[in-house]
This record gives C-alpha cells, structure tokens and sequence, in this order.
C-alpha cells in the first residue's frame, strides 16, 4: 500500500501508538488501514453416503478436486455465503448447513470455514470454475487429486465422524512454511 484510500495521501509502515503490529498509517490524516485475513466460506454438500466434490477450472490447482468454496462477500452471512459457492461452482442446493470445519492458514492470510450440509437433490453441475462435479463415496475419492489441504482435512473428519454419527466442529489449523 503506497496511499492512503480515506485522503490519498502517502502511508508509512509503523507500529502506531498502543499497537503491537507493523500497520499502514497516513502520514497526513494517520488513518490506520488494517489488512486482515481472507474468509473462505463453502460447503461440505452430503448425498446418503457420498460428499460432493468440484474439480477446478481456474487457478491455483487448475484441473485438481475441491469442495464448492470461496472468499466471503461483504453483507453476506457464513451460511449464505456457502450456500452461494456452492450454488456458483457446483449449480447446486444445500440446507441444513451447521459449522464443521474452521481451519486457520496464517501462511496465506486465510480462515477456511466448511459448513456441513444436505444436498437438497441430486441435481448439480459444473458451474464456470469447475470442469467437473461428481458425488463419491469414501473409498471413490481421488485422494492424491485433492485441491487443499484445508479441504483433504475437512474429508478425513467428516469420514472419521460419519462413523460415530457425531460431527463436532473442528478447530484446526495448516502449520507455517
């Protein structure tokens, strides 16, 4: 960040008074411009005893397999920001989404939050950033094929949940390079 956005004026990198983080703050009217980290919101959309998955058609991991997710917009909810990935990249319905997975990624800035939920039907497709959309049972997914790892950990909880029938949520994170 080289200007301020409130007066366009330049911004010099500091700790400001009462802080304990380097910050942008304008050198004319000291606004502090906080960059925090991203949102991802998406779903963990469940068929009977198959997850559905996306594979990518964008980058990064063009052509590898994903649950429907993406950054939050500003005015939505978790739940209708899931809902909409899912909606956008996979053409289709959830309900009865409930928190399942809150995976910190401080290398990149990021919090992926999965929401477990009930397709609505068996109708989906690939929507404009997936090639494919299929449902697959436990011993079907492409395990070596998946996208992130934020997404293999959401696949191995809920597989190890599903056989106790409880689905607690889980507070996990990716470690530092």
């Amino acid at each position: 960040m080289n200007f301020c956005s409130e007066c366009g004026h330049t911004v010099t990198r500091k700790i400001p008074e009462g802080d304990d983080h380097l910050r942008h703050v304008c050198d004319n009217c000291e606004t502090i411009h906080y960059h925090n980290p991203k949102i991802i919101g998406g779903s963990l959309p469940v068929s009977g005893d198959r997850v559905l998955l996306c594979k990518r058609a964008i980058e990064p991991r063009y052509g590898k397999w994903t649950l429907p997710a993406g950054f939050m917009e500003n005015d939505e909810t978790l739940a209708e920001g899931s809902a909409r990935e899912t909606r956008e990249e996979a053409l289709a319905e959830v309900e009865n989404l409930q928190l399942y997975t809150v995976i910190s990624v401080p290398s990149v800035n990021q919090v992926h939050v999965l929401m477990l939920g009930d397709l609505v039907d068996d109708k989906f497709a690939a929507g404009t950033e997936s090639l494919e959309v299929a449902l697959f049972k436990e011993e079907e997914i492409p395990w070596n094929e998946i996208a992130f790892r934020a997404v293999h950990m959401t696949l191995k909880k809920y597989f190890e949940d599903r056989k106790t029938g409880i689905f607690p949520v889980h507070n996990l994170e990716i470690e530092r390079w």
